[in-house]
């Protein structure tokens, strides 16, 4: 327990020295614990040291955690890649899913939301650098996809996801975030009321937070390297 309460304690202190650093309201930017590949014993102790946003990226492990862990108050975010046959799912068991960046998925999580529970809140993955090896769409095609999405009853936008790639200086961390941060501004002049960018980990939290991130995820800082 004591490696991962100090280590949710110097990441809410970085985050809150960048947070004032760049003139933003700490309370402003949330923390999501990556869990994936972690046991439910370590999501207990993050818990119990007032952590209660995990990010799981595999359904069959996060279904079993969520399971096991339903007696907490936890919220659910799901961050990986949503394929068809998954949305039902991710549909009854989370709060929360990042990587939306076809309208199929979309459609098909709002039909399959349970109306007992409340809108699925959503965010865009957009692929802000044009990687070929990874998911999301580009930033041309966000505003069309963020229309539609608007218009499910069981969804909430709430926002943009991006992971862009590595950089180790810091003013190159912040040139794909910003260009994030312009098109959520884009959304908003349309009205359509987007309040969250899921931005930035471990390597680039800061220059992530200085260009208005609103939710960082952060796995190995808090609960060590992965098997």
């Amino acid at each position: 327990m004591q490696n991962i309460e100090k280590n949710l304690i110097a990441i809410k202190q970085q985050m809150e020295t960048a947070a004032i650093k760049y003139h933003r309201n700490p309370a402003d930017i949330l923390l999501l614990a990556v869990s994936k590949k972690k046991p439910v014993s370590d999501i207990e102790t993050a818990y119990a040291c007032g952590q209660h946003d995990f990010g799981e990226n595999y359904l069959q492990e996060a279904e079993q955690k969520i399971s096991a862990l339903s007696d907490l108050d936890i919220c659910w975010h799901f961050i990986g890649a949503i394929q068809s046959n998954k949305t039902r799912v991710v549909a009854q068991n989370f709060d929360w899913a990042h990587c939306i960046d076809r309208f199929k998925i979309a459609r098909r999580l709002s039909e399959q939301r349970p109306v007992s529970m409340p809108a699925l809140n959503v965010c865009i993955q957009v692929n802000v650098e044009q990687e070929a090896s990874k998911s999301g769409i580009m930033l041309s095609e966000v505003p069309a996809l963020a229309e539609q999405i608007a218009g499910l009853p069981n969804l909430r936008l709430r926002g943009l996801m991006a992971i862009p790639a590595p950089a180790d200086d810091f003013e190159l961390q912040r040139k794909p975030f910003a260009r994030l941060r312009e098109m959520l501004e884009t959304l908003n002049q349309k009205g359509l009321n987007c309040d969250t960018m899921s931005m930035g980990m471990t390597h680039d939290m800061s220059a992530a937070i200085a260009e208005g991130s609103t939710l960082v995820r952060i796995g190995t800082a808090i609960f060590g390297e992965r098997p």
